[in-house]
C-alpha cells in the first residue's frame, strides 16, 4: 500500500503587507522539506503530518511525501511558491498511490485562487478520481465547495488554541483507513451560516465556541466519523470567509446533514457572543498599572493582540510597547518586535552594548491607510541567538521553530524579544531560549490572541487586552472588505440565514 503524504499550510489575510514566497514554508532553509528529510522533521511531532506518518507506518504502508511546508499567517501567497508545493504533490500521486492524506489549512488564499486547497484538491482529483482523500484542516479555515467535493474525509481541530493538531490528523486518517479497509463509507455534509467571528471570541476555552465543540467530539463518539465547526479567518477578504461545519458519517448523508445543521445552529443562535468590544488602550493599561502585585502569583499578561503572527500581523507595531513604556510599567518581558534590522545592529554591537535603535515601523499598512511608525528605544544588547527553539508543548510540540538572528533589548524596565522572522508567542520556549524565564516577571506583552494559553495560560496572574494597531484588528469597521459575501454578522446586523 501507498500512502502521499504532503502539507501545504497557511492562513491568510489578505489585508496583511508580509510577503508569502516558499522561503515562509521553509525552516532554515530557502525551499519545503521533502522526502526523508521532511519524514523526518514530522514523525513524533505534534502536528497532523505526524499523525499521518504514524498511521501509515502502522499500517504497513510506503510513504512519499513530496512537500512538507508550513509558513505563520501573512498577506497572499506567491503564485511561485503555491505552484512550486502543488506540483510537487500532484506529481507524487501521478506516479501512483492507494491513498492521499493531506495537512492543509483551509484559509489558504494566493495571487490566484481565493481557494487554495479548493484547487489543489480539484487538481488532485483530475490525476486521481477514485483514490481516497483525507484532509485535515485548521479551525479557522473558510471552507468552499471544491474542498468538500473533491475530499473523501475532512477533520477540522476542535480546540483553540489548537492543542489537538496530532489528534486531528490521527481523526482524519483513521477515518481514512477505514475506507481503505472496506470497514465504512464516508458521507460528507457541509454549510454556512452568514457570521464572521471576531477571532478574540472564538477560543474553545470559552463560551460560545467552547459548548459548540464539546457537541462536536460527542457526535464522533455517537458515531459520526468527524464532525468539526469551523470558525472561519474573518482577515480573509474573500466570498466564502466565515463560520461554518462539516460533518463526515459512515453512510448516512441524512444524519451528517442534521448533525451539520446543529452545529451551525447552535453557532447562529449565540451570534451576538461572537462579537468582541474594543477597550482604549490607555484604559488597558490603567488597569494593568492598577492591578495588586501580591493578589495571586503569576505574571499579567499584556495582550498586544491586533498585531500577532498567527493572524498575518507585522509584529513591528509599536503602540502597545510605546505605551507600557510611558506609562511606567516595569519588570516587563515583550515577544516580540519583528526588525530585522535592528537584530543587525545589535549583533554588531555586542552583547552587553548600550545601543539606542529605532525599533519597529518598517512595515507600512496600506490596508489600512497606515504608515509604519518606530519607536526610540535605548536599552543593552542582554541576549544573541539564531532563533532556533523546539516547542515544549502542548500546541506544536516537538516542532523546530526558527525566528531567525534573535536579539534581546534589555531597557531597564522591559526586555524585548527582537526577532528576524515572525512567530506566534504560544511557547514558553519563545522566551525560555533567549533567557527569559517568564514565570518570574510581572508582566509579560505578547502579540498574541488566544494561542498564547497554550504556553502561558496556566502561568498568567491576570489578562489585559490591550488594543495597539495592526492588520489583525477586531475592530471591523477599519477594514475594507470588498470580496466578502453580504450580508454578513456583525458587519449587518440584520443578516439572516
Amino acid at each position: 500500500m501507498k500512502i502521499v503524504i504532503a502539507q501545504m499550510n497557511h492562513e491568510t489575510n489578505t489585508f496583511s503587507p508580509v510577503p508569502t514566497p516558499i522561503s515562509r514554508f521553509a525552516r532554515a532553509n530557502s525551499l519545503p522539506l521533502e522526502g526523508s528529510a521532511a519524514i523526518s522533521a514530522t514523525r513524533g511531532t505534534g502536528t497532523a503530518i505526524g499523525a499521518f506518518i504514524e498511521l501509515s507506518e502502522l499500517a504497513g504502508a510506503t510513504i512519499t511525501v513530496p512537500v512538507s511546508g508550513h509558513a505563520w499567517p501573512s498577506g497572499p501567497v506567491e503564485d511561485q511558491a503555491y505552484e512550486y508545493m502543488c506540483q510537487r504533490i500532484c506529481d507524487a500521486v501521478a506516479q501512483g498511490c492507494d491513498a492521499i492524506l493531506l495537512d492543509l489549512h483551509g484559509a489558504m488564499v494566493t495571487e490566484s485562487y481565493p481557494d487554495g486547497e479548493g484547487e489543489l484538491l480539484a487538481r488532485l482529483r483530475r490525476i486521481a478520481p477514485h483514490t481516497p482523500i483525507g484532509v485535515a484542516l485548521d479551525m479557522h479555515a473558510n471552507v468552499y465547495p471544491a474542498m468538500v467535493e473533491n475530499a473523501d474525509v475532512i477533520a477540522g481541530f476542535q480546540t483553540y488554541p489548537h492543542v489537538d493538531v496530532y489528534e486531528t490528523g490521527r481523526r482524519a486518517g483513521a477515518a481514512l483507513f477505514s475506507m481503505l479497509a472496506g470497514k465504512v463509507s464516508p458521507t460528507m455534509a457541509w454549510g454556512q451560516r452568514p457570521m464572521l467571528p471576531h477571532v478574540m471570541r472564538q477560543s474553545s476555552l470559552d463560551s460560545p465556541n467552547r459548548e459548540i465543540q464539546e457537541r462536536a467530539a460527542e457526535m464522533e463518539r455517537q458515531g459520526a466519523l468527524c464532525a468539526s465547526l469551523f470558525v472561519g479567518f474573518p482577515h480573509a477578504d474573500i466570498v466564502n470567509a466565515g463560520l461554518s461545519a462539516v460533518v463526515v458519517t459512515d453512510n448516512d448523508p441524512a444524519l451528517a446533514q442534521r448533525w451539520c445543521d446543529e452545529l451551525l445552529d447552535m453557532a447562529w443562535k449565540d451570534r451576538a457572543q461572537w462579537v468582541y468590544q474594543v477597550e482604549p488602550l490607555e484604559k488597558s493599561l490603567a488597569r494593568a498599572r492598577s492591578i495588586d502585585p501580591n493578589a495571586s502569583p503569576g505574571p499579567v499578561v499584556l495582550l498586544d493582540h491586533c498585531d500577532n503572527a498567527a493572524s498575518g500581523g507585522t509584529m513591528d507595531t509599536m503602540a502597545v510597547l510605546d505605551g507600557i513604556l510611558q506609562s511606567g510599567l516595569e519588570d516587563v518581558a515583550a515577544f516580540a518586535v519583528f526588525d530585522p534590522q535592528a537584530v543587525s545592529e545589535m549583533q554588531k554591537a555586542g552583547l552587553g552594548a548600550h545601543i539606542t535603535l529605532m525599533l519597529g515601523g518598517k512595515l507600512d499598512m496600506p490596508s489600512l491607510g497606515l504608515k509604519g511608525q518606530a519607536l526610540k528605544v535605548s536599552g543593552t544588547v542582554k541576549h544573541l541567538s539564531d532563533g532556533r527553539f523546539v516547542n515544549r508543548g502542548p500546541m506544536s510540540k516537538g516542532v523546530q521553530m526558527d525566528m531567525g538572528p534573535t536579539a534581546v533589548l534589555d531597557t531597564g524596565k522591559v526586555e524585548i524579544v527582537v526577532i528576524s522572522r515572525q512567530q506566534e508567542p504560544n511557547d514558553i520556549e519563545c522566551f525560555a531560549s533567549q533567557g527569559i524565564d517568564p514565570s518570574q516577571k510581572r508582566f509579560l506583552m505578547l502579540k498574541s490572541r488566544v494561542h498564547w494559553r497554550a504556553g502561558f495560560g496556566q502561568l498568567a496572574s491576570s489578562i489585559v487586552e490591550c488594543a495597539g494597531v495592526g492588520v489583525c484588528t477586531s475592530d471591523f469597521s477599519v477594514l475594507d472588505f470588498k470580496n466578502v459575501r453580504r450580508p454578513i454578522y456583525p458587519l449587518d446586523l440584520d443578516a439572516q440565514h
